[in-house]
């Protein structure tokens, strides 16, 4: 089943409220996603030059500090990180393939949840609101956020089969709903050079917008080209720097709602975790049509078929 948020905020005034809201509409898919759970939030843009990751350890037993010390010498570049249960957020001024070729040497047991100059990504197995309170969701401030419970169909549940999926340089997928071609897809795209982490389909779909973006394609395009390539049932949010965007695909049998008013766009599998958002009883709530892309970037919104 799964359920899907996402909240982008037009008035600043609210982005010390962001993870609040975001954690009230991710427990509020509980019902439909137990298993797991996962967020993306978009903070304040890094500097010119400074690169943003998150790492995950699965053993939990990384000195983040000494990591980060060991990769200063190594790289020499400065390096600071943060923290937060089995993830940490480590900021350097070097770059992300010069951090993630030194991981793969140094510490290849460590997991690059994401990767930017706004993003942070947490994920893990567990109810919503176990997951949300351990990564500390609630105190998170940004502009925009993506969120996901899982209810596992189609793979294990670990924490690197939760969503989000990291699709690029600040551009990460949640989905609900599953994929039937995603093995002939996902070896097609093996052949382009696309390298997988998990045998999860809603991963495959990441994949295959980061492909399409890496052809030069605008998001908005290269969503439409997922209606033509992705055979399945889905929703999709996609979150980017700059806001983020929401397809069904044709027959759109899985739910979805949107909402809009002057401060906010929200968009959830459900209703009820639109509700508590100030300002519901102003804001238009609409069900977003089969096979048209909507997008929020920068308080521009598009919707094309």
């Amino acid at each position: 089943m799964c359920g899907i948020v996402g909240l982008y905020l037009k008035n600043p005034n609210l982005y010390e409220k962001l993870g609040e809201h975001l954690q009230t509409m991710l427990v509020g898919m509980t019902e439909r996603g137990p298993d797991s759970a996962g967020f993306a939030v978009y903070g304040d843009q890094l500097s010119a030059g400074l690169v943003k990751l998150t790492l995950y350890d699965p053993a939990q037993a990384t000195n983040w500090d000494g990591l980060a010390h060991r990769l200063q010498d190594d790289l020499n570049a400065t390096a600071e990180v943060t923290a937060r249960a089995s993830h940490a957020v480590l900021i350097a001024d070097t770059t992300h393939d010069a951090v993630a070729n030194w991981l793969r040497t140094y510490a290849p047991a460590i997991r690059v949840m994401s990767h930017g100059d706004r993003i942070e990504i947490y994920k893990d197995m567990g109810l919503p609101v176990d997951v949300a309170n351990r990564f500390g969701l609630a105190a998170m401030v940004g502009s925009h956020g993506i969120g996901h419970t899982r209810m596992a169909t189609e793979s294990a549940v670990t924490t690197e089969h939760s969503h989000p999926f990291i699709a690029g340089a600040d551009l990460c997928l949640v989905h609900n709903g599953s994929l039937s071609n995603y093995n002939r897809l996902r070896a097609w795209l093996s052949r382009r050079g696309r390298i997988f982490a998990t045998d999860n389909d809603s991963e495959v779909a990441a994949q295959y917008f980061a492909f399409r973006l890496g052809q030069g394609l605008p998001l908005s395009e290269a969503l439409r080209a997922g209606l033509r390539d992705l055979d399945g049932f889905y929703t999709f949010a996609v979150g980017t720097r700059d806001g983020f965007a929401v397809l069904r695909d044709g027959i759109a049998c899985k739910p979805a709602v949107l909402a809009e008013n002057d401060d906010w766009v929200a968009m959830a599998s459900e209703f009820r975790s639109l509700s508590a958002l100030p300002g519901i009883d102003r804001a238009r709530v609409w069900e977003p049509a089969p096979a048209v892309v909507y997008s929020w970037e920068a308080e521009r919104m598009d919707r094309a078929a």
